[in-house]
């Protein structure tokens, strides 16, 4: 069993780990850990850009990766606390963006301004508790490859958007997106689809 399964197994230990990492009542890794444990943990690629004005709240216990010739924009928050985020090559995460984990973008993706993109969500069954300290559940997110989502859209917890989908401003996406479809609205509905016959956006 290694360290990590270790710690995980008893409670004392995971919670001693934890106030180690993450300051009480926050939801952001101690200094140590972004200067001495992510730089080596986490994977950034060739002329890759983070903006000074972030909020980069990764841990070490899941992944980060930004790959090649992609940017973090300012005012963007990132955070891999309950899941993997994962952003491709060539890839734009806009200003004011918001990704939490689990999280996977692909190549080529353009999040423009203010979108959210949350693979996590409380609990709220319990009525004796309020939502912030119940148990958290995620579902994966999905992006595919070449997509563009508009300005202010969100998406929600276990989404998959195909290749080169295109997301309209302020759209909540709810529900898987196909490939090569323009999708609009709250919730999002596929409103274009790509003919290869054709060679053209033909409307649905």
């Amino acid at each position: 069993m290694g360290l990590a399964e270790q710690i995980k197994s008893k409670p004392a230990f995971k919670k001693l780990a934890l106030w180690m990492m993450i300051p009480s009542g926050e939801h952001r890794p101690r200094r140590w850990i972004k200067w001495f444990v992510n730089p080596f943990k986490h994977k950034r690629g060739k002329k890759s850009i983070i903006r000074w004005r972030t909020r980069i709240d990764v841990f070490p216990y899941n992944k980060f990766e930004l790959g090649e010739s992609s940017v973090v924009e300012d005012f963007a928050t990132v955070n891999n606390g309950v899941g993997d985020v994962i952003i491709g090559d060539r890839t734009i995460i806009g200003i004011g963006n918001v990704i939490i984990g689990p999280v996977k973008i692909g190549n080529d993706v353009m999040f423009a301004q203010n979108i959210v993109a949350s693979g996590l969500n409380h609990g709220y069954e319990d009525v004796s508790l309020p939502p912030s300290v119940q148990k958290v559940n995620t579902k994966q997110i999905t992006i595919g490859d070449n997509v563009w989502i508009g300005a202010n859209s969100i998406i929600t917890a276990g989404v998959t958007i195909g290749k080169h989908a295109v997301i309209g401003g302020g759209s909540v996406v709810t529900k898987d997106i196909p490939d090569y479809t323009v999708a609009v609205g709250n919730p999002a509905k596929v409103v274009k689809k790509y003919n290869f016959d054709l060679n053209n956006w033909e409307r649905v």
